[in-house]
This record gives C-alpha cells, structure tokens and sequence, in this order.
C-alpha cells in the first residue's frame, strides 16, 4: 500500500511519529510531503492538497494529513473529488473511518493526539476494510457511500 503524509507546523511531531511507523512496515510504501522540520512551516491549506491530490490521481492509495486539530485539513482535502476524509481523535473512530465512510484520507490534531496513540488511531484505521465488522449493514453502508458518491458528481462540476 502506498500513503502520502503532511503536516503543517502543529502536526510535525504527530508527522513524526506516524511516518516511523509506516516506515517500519514492510508492507507500506510512504511518501512524505512535510513539512521536513519546524524551521520551514507550511499551513494547512497548502499541505492538504498534495496529499489529496496524490490520492485523488492515483498516485498513492491513501493519505495521511496533521494539523492542529486534524479539522482544517479536513475540511481542504475534501474539497478535491474522490477524496473522503476524516477526523479521528480516538482509535475507535479511526477504525470506523474506514468501515463506516471508506475514509481514503485520515485527518489527525497535534495539539489533541500524543505520537503514540497517533500511531495507533492509524494502525487502526488500516487494519479494516469498508463495511468490515459490520457486514450486517454491508448494503445500508454501501448504499450511503454510492449516494455520497452521487452528490459529489452533483456538487463538484
């Protein structure tokens, strides 16, 4: 699996942290997109679209985004087509991020998230499928997903 991370000023350490996790798993392929250290800061809204972009072409099959609260990149990720992220603050929503909305783009919060539950909100969130765990609702959640994905080709001309 291929993920891209950034992070902006208030998410490096987090950054940190999560880009030595994924570098350890033989199965992970990272690309970091920064910040490289707290000398060279880049806001959010600049470090939000590489990732989306990278996911949104392709080019990566997931993303990982930090900032202070995880909420701003949020928000500017999932202005770009084909992208769904979401914030997690705990490891039970991490997971549910990927079951429940088919989250591509995990957003986490510095200033909320130590580096070590960090890692473990991410563990968590590539450990599970869409619907898994919860395939008794497998059509109810794929049906939102499509009706999701319907408004996306509505809204974003």
């Amino acid at each position: 699996m291929r993920i891209a991370v950034a992070s902006d000023l208030s998410g490096f350490p987090l950054k940190q942290a999560i880009i030595e996790y994924l570098s350890g798993r033989q199965d992970i392929e990272v690309t970091d997109f920064g910040i490289e250290d707290e000398d060279h800061p880049k806001p959010y809204i600049e470090q939000a679209p590489k990732v989306a972009s990278a996911v949104q072409t392709g080019t990566v099959d997931k993303g990982i985004l930090i900032c202070g609260t995880g909420q701003g990149m949020a928000i500017a990720a999932n202005k770009h087509k084909g992208i769904y992220a979401c914030v997690a603050t705990d490891i039970f929503s991490g997971e549910r991020a990927s079951i429940i909305n088919n989250a591509n783009i995990l957003t986490l919060g510095g200033w909320i998230t130590a580096p070590f539950h960090g890692v473990q909100i991410v563990e968590a969130w590539l450990s599970v499928g869409f619907t898994e765990k919860m395939e008794f609702k497998k059509e109810f959640l794929t049906r939102n997903y499509q009706l999701v994905q319907e408004m996306e080709e509505k809204h974003f001309k």
